[in-house]
């Protein structure tokens, strides 16, 4: 697979991330998608084995938002510049601390938007709260699991076995 091939399907994942933050798109099926167009054009034993956790790890991510609450993240005031925040602040996790620090890297970017819309220390972590428990806790479960998924696929293209 060239290299204008691998950016593509780069691009595919990094629609998939951040079609996890807007609602109505399908994030992880893009993620998944991305994963196996270049599992189906790249034919290691590598490839196959990223497209197969990869599968594993998106249907328990699935399975995790279904024993989650639903998402009703609306009606409890998250906007999509939230969205934004949380994503950054879950990709900025990811990378400094990385796997595990995508959970408090995507509460603390709905801290800081909060923090900033509301000025008070305490109506941001009550907001942060409302939010979390209104569905915020269902997006952090697939993005995580999205961002699994793509770390793994960075780190086997980087192999280049």
């Amino acid at each position: 697979m060239g290299a204008g091939e691998l950016l593509l399907v780069g691009l595919v994942l990094t629609l998939g991330l951040c079609g996890v933050l807007v609602p109505g798109v399908p994030g992880s099926w893009l993620v998944w998608a991305g994963v196996l167009w270049w599992a189906l054009y790249d034919p290691r034993p590598l490839a196959w084995a990223v497209l197969v956790g990869a599968s594993v790890v998106l249907l328990l991510t699935q399975v995790v938002r279904w024993i989650l609450p639903p998402r009703r993240l609306r009606a409890s005031g998250a906007t999509p510049r939230m969205g934004g925040y949380a994503g950054a602040g879950a990709l900025l996790g990811f990378v400094l601390l990385p796997v595990v620090g995508a959970i408090p890297g995507f509460m603390a970017g709905i801290y800081l938007h909060e923090r900033l819309r509301l000025g008070r220390r305490a109506e941001a972590v009550a907001a942060l709260r409302t939010t979390m428990d209104a569905g915020g806790s269902s997006v952090l479960a697939e993005l995580f699991g999205c961002l699994v998924v793509t770390a793994g696929w960075l780190a086997a293209v980087a192999s280049g076995r």
